[in-house]
């Protein structure tokens, strides 16, 4: 999964990879702090649309790159900041979906999944198989 910023007037966007398993602990640990939520909440949340959540996030990943960042100066627009399965991600989902999906959907939410599967990021990086980004 990838959080994607592209702010009003840039061409291209900035993308992060979202591990929340690859987070480091201090950063774990601002965003529990920031959102209020246990970090297993938190990784839920971001992909529910947590405004809070996807916030702190975004902020940890701009932290990095600018450590003099504070929180209460991370401010966008709501259409500017996305998260994003990979192909990886999406094929895995297409995978499970006999067991999460009605069998009278399932051709309907294939031919979904396909569409999103030919539109989405190839990540030349991505190793071996892909995990859904919830932390346990």
């Amino acid at each position: 999964m990838y959080l994607v910023y592209k702010p009003e007037g840039t061409e291209e966007p900035k993308r992060w990879k979202y591990q929340p398993k690859k987070l480091m602990s201090p950063e774990r640990e601002l965003l529990e702090k920031l959102t209020g939520k246990n970090f297993t909440e938190f990784t839920v949340d971001v992909q529910k649309g947590n405004s809070r959540c996807r916030r702190a996030l975004l902020f940890i990943y701009l932290k990095r790159e600018h450590p003099t960042l504070k929180f209460d100066d991370v401010d966008f627009a709501w259409d500017e900041l996305t998260l994003e399965h990979s192909k990886g991600e999406l094929q895995l989902m297409r995978e499970q979906l006999p067991d999460s999906v009605a069998p009278e959907q399932l051709d309907a939410v294939r031919a979904k999944l396909d569409e999103e599967i030919a539109a989405a990021y190839d990540d030349p990086d991505e190793e071996g198989k892909a995990q859904l980004p919830i932390a346990g």
